[in-house]
């Protein structure tokens, strides 16, 4: 693999990491979907033979599919990363001391392919031998001692990189949090990553990965909404300005909703000058231009932010990528069509390359509009993959992305 380095949404993709969903969403049912942020409960089988053909359609293009399960097994063989994982798995103040220790000393004597699964699928009340303490007592049969990590499949949204350095962000909602310190402990430990300089940790405001579009070297949007909040941003700007990672960030207010929980729900690019957009906010969507001081300190999170705006979104991208006009594909839908479409992830695409883009393939006429564009759409089945919300762009994270030409 090549050293890690993005610098673009359409740069030619050559590393991957995803996620194949396992037996953590078996654990999905009727009474607990809601709270680990699934919309139904899917059919494991079938999501899994969606996934393979996703996976598939990027390796014949050329593209390096790394999988977190493997990373993470790996990973468990080194023993500080081992002792942080486990630590974070029994950190949680509903199952009390003597069942946390308890949890300690089980997983602590898995092999390490073992203990992958277990910190990914989950451990339930019935699962754990030795078991012992009130809480354990109380708890259902059914309940879980370690709760599992179904919405891990959207690899996008615990890490992003900006440059040769990863952003390990701060996730939002609780059934979420700890997929960021296996992320983390993946790009901290494994040999394939070498311990990247980290732009970002999970301690700090929420900002997740959904809502960073990286729209050209040196420039970033970053959505605030119901997961990445203005601090993030803000923190975000400051970071990636002191260490020369970009010179403007475009914060981009959306709605506080489940259909446009981040940014890449409702505009991804699928050109060097071209995106896609839901139309329903394509005339409303705004953005304040925030770039750096004149002068940057050694402290990044002291950096003075100049802020600009709001103007409509494609008007200030336009200015800040140096290009006369970004190009906003029609997709011409009629208003209950274009709901259904963005319900199901029709602009959430992701770009293999420039004019190259995959996308769930039951968006027809999404994908008929930007063929008609000059897009070719590598369309894969999302009908299971979809019931966490969440499509092409959402379930990659790319590592290393060829260059843009000058």
């Amino acid at each position: 693999m090549s050293s890690p380095l993005v610098t673009s949404e359409v740069g030619r993709l050559r590393t991957v990491v995803l996620h194949r969903p396992g037996a953590e969403l078996r654990r999905l049912t009727p009474r607990n979907n809601d709270e680990l942020l699934f919309d139904g409960v899917p059919w494991v089988a079938r999501a899994q033979e969606e996934h393979d053909a996703f996976a598939g359609a990027l390796t014949e293009r050329g593209v390096e599919v790394l999988y977190v399960d493997r990373l993470l097994a790996e990973v468990l063989d080194v023993p500080a990363a081992r002792e942080q994982l486990v630590a974070a798995a029994v950190d949680d103040p509903r199952i009390g001391a003597t069942l946390q220790h308890a949890c300690v000393d089980h997983l602590s004597g898995l092999a390490s392919t073992d203990l992958a699964a277990a910190l990914i699928g989950g451990l339930a009340h019935d699962e754990l031998p030795g078991a012992r303490g009130l809480a354990w007592e109380l708890m259902g049969q059914g309940d879980f001692v370690v709760r599992p990590l179904p919405n891990l499949l959207f690899t996008r949204d615990s890490s992003v990189w900006v440059g040769d350095q990863v952003a390990i962000t701060s996730l939002a909602m609780p059934a979420r949090h700890r997929e960021s310190t296996i992320t983390g402990a993946i790009y901290q430990h494994h040999p394939r990553f070498g311990g990247p300089q980290r732009l970002y940790d999970p301690s700090l405001e929420h900002l997740e990965g959904g809502d960073v579009l990286a729209l050209a070297p040196g420039v970033l949007a970053v959505g605030v909404g119901e997961r990445t909040t203005a601090g993030g941003a803000e923190r975000l700007a400051r970071r990636v300005f002191a260490r020369g990672l970009a010179h403007t960030v475009l914060v981009v207010p959306i709605a506080q909703e489940r259909a446009t929980m981040h940014l890449d729900t409702i505009a991804t690019m699928v050109d060097v000058d071209a995106m896609v957009m839901y139309p329903a906010v394509a005339d409303t969507l705004v953005a304040w231009t925030v770039r750096a001081g004149a002068d940057l300190p050694d402290d990044d999170d002291t950096v003075d932010l100049q802020v600009s705006g709001p103007a409509p979104f494609l008007t200030a991208a336009s200015a800040a990528m140096g290009i006369d006009r970004l190009r906003l594909i029609d997709t011409g839908l009629d208003p209950v069509t274009a709901e259904r479409e963005q319900w199901d992830d029709g602009n959430n695409t992701l770009a293999l390359g420039p004019r190259l883009a995959v996308a769930y393939e039951r968006n027809t006429v999404t994908n008929k509009a930007l063929e008609a564009a000059g897009i070719e759409v590598v369309a894969i089945a999302g009908d299971q993959l979809g019931s966490g919300r969440g499509g092409p762009r959402c379930m990659s994270c790319p590592v290393v992305r060829d260059p843009l030409p000058a």
